[in-house]
């Protein structure tokens, strides 16, 4: 199935750049190609809920202090976090919701990412660097979880 406008929802598992034009998007019951580009589909996504993709990015720098393959908050009342396998502009880029991954293993260089839904992807980012992109990913989540928290208990 083709489509020609993405909207991040709460069922979207990943969004990866096919060429510089077009991107597959993975979701809960399926995969679909879009003529966008991934960038493109995570600023609308952004902007479809209320703020843009730099605002989010700026917000994720100062709350982890860290500047590289930044995390970003899609939706946050929804907890839609979305983490980079590499730079924004890279044409191999994929972002990958952090609250829909199950597992993941090692797949020689590459890492096999097993999904809530039981369907599994390689994608083209070392076992080490995704690790690690998961727990910057569940760092923001955490922090950002402990301050609405916080903000509960104080009412």
């Amino acid at each position: 199935m083709q489509t020609e406008v993405y909207e991040i929802h709460e069922g979207t598992y990943a969004v990866c750049s096919k060429s510089p034009y077009d991107s597959m998007i993975l979701e809960e019951d399926g995969s679909y190609e879009v003529h966008d580009n991934t960038s493109h589909i995570i600023d609308y996504g952004c902007n479809f809920f209320g703020s843009t993709y730099q605002g989010r990015r700026e917000g994720a720098i100062h709350i982890l202090n860290s500047r590289y393959k930044v995390p970003i908050v899609i939706e946050d009342s929804k907890n839609m976090i979305f983490f980079p396998t590499g730079d924004k502009k890279d044409q191999k880029c994929c972002w990958i919701a952090l609250n829909k991954i199950k597992s993941y293993i090692p797949q020689g260089k590459k890492t096999k990412v097993y999904f809530q839904n039981g369907e599994s992807y390689i994608f083209d980012i070392s076992f080490h660097s995704f690790q690690n992109q998961v727990l910057r990913a569940s760092r923001l989540d955490s922090i950002l979880l402990n301050r609405k928290n916080k903000k509960t208990a104080e009412k």
